[in-house]
């Protein structure tokens, strides 16, 4: 909410819920009562049998988006925003067929491509994610949820559908199932923003091909993580969050990968911080950390 207002938001016209995960739509509920939400906009049925979700869609979702719309979007969809071009790529596993305007070329990167295991690439409702990529006049960004490493090869190749982008959210958290070099170095953001967690997100692996991505200025991160070690993180002015029991020193060596759904999440101590981007139809945006009060300003190309 705080984030809410310092956009200056009364409404939110749409919210995206990329796939059936309780870590993307467990606080739906929370927001909805503080703030009015107009559409919903979804991939459709959940594909995985889990309790969270199940519990969700069937007693809470349906009462929500009675008091607004629903859209289940598909590849190709366009999200009517004023002065955007919202245009869903993924959705439902299903991928663009279709290049954007300036896509289309072939992706080098596909012919090294090592596909993942079924139970190593991330679950089915991750590979369901409803992905956006927005343009704000030159200015683009690619949203992907938690799409996975195989999905995204279906994406980019043998033929790059999206292009390149100013702005990369990174996808699942920083977490090895995505972030395969085809879609990354394939995007060729100047920037990226990782959504990760002090202990999810942002091994070794995911951080060498952030940082070997062609054309790459920053990475930002929403937490510490201590997966990377200090070989593979990035300055304070660049991480929104510090860590809840923060060690003397980082150490060198990168922190063991958890075991997926090992322990609970730890307890987030004091204020939680965000980052935020503020873009110009001239390609130009800033990029700023309100924990530490740092901005930096990219121009356009």
């Amino acid at each position: 909410m705080e984030a809410a207002a310092d956009a200056g938001l009364t409404q939110i016209d749409h919210l995206i819920t990329t796939h059936w995960h309780l870590d993307h739509f467990g606080a739906m509920p929370d927001v909805a009562a503080r703030i009015p939400i107009r559409n919903y906009i979804d991939h459709g049925p959940n594909m995985e049998d889990n309790a969270e979700s199940v519990e969700f869609l069937g007693l809470i979702y349906g009462g929500l988006v009675r008091k607004a719309t629903r859209t289940i979007v598909k590849p190709g969809d366009t999200v009517q925003m004023a002065g955007l071009e919202w245009r869903i790529v993924t959705s439902a596993g299903e991928v663009l067929k279709a290049p954007l305007t300036g896509a289309g070329g072939r992706n080098p990167l596909c012919d090294s491509f090592v596909p993942k295991a079924k139970n190593d690439d991330g679950g089915i409702e991750n590979a369901e994610s409803v992905g956006s990529v927005v343009s704000l006049g030159k200015f683009r960004v690619a949203h992907l949820g938690d799409l996975t490493w195989n999905k995204e090869f279906d994406l980019m190749c043998p033929m790059n559908r999206v292009g390149t982008v100013d702005l990369l959210i990174v996808s699942n958290h920083g977490l090895l199932q995505s972030s395969s070099p085809p879609l990354v170095h394939g995007l060729a953001p100047r920037v990226a923003i990782m959504n990760n967690g002090a202990r999810k997100g942002g091994p070794p692996d995911t951080m060498k091909t952030i940082f070997s991505s062609p054309g790459l200025e920053n990475l930002w991160q929403l937490h510490f993580s201590l997966l990377g070690g200090q070989e593979y993180t990035v300055p304070g002015l660049f991480i929104a969050n510090t860590l809840d029991d923060p060690p003397a020193t980082m150490p060198i060596a990168a922190a063991p990968q958890p075991a997926r759904g090992a322990g609970g999440a730890p307890v987030h101590n004091g204020k939680a911080y965000w980052i935020k981007v503020s873009a110009s139809a001239d390609g130009s945006f800033i990029v700023s950390n309100p924990r530490t009060g740092f901005s930096k300003t990219y121009q356009a190309r």
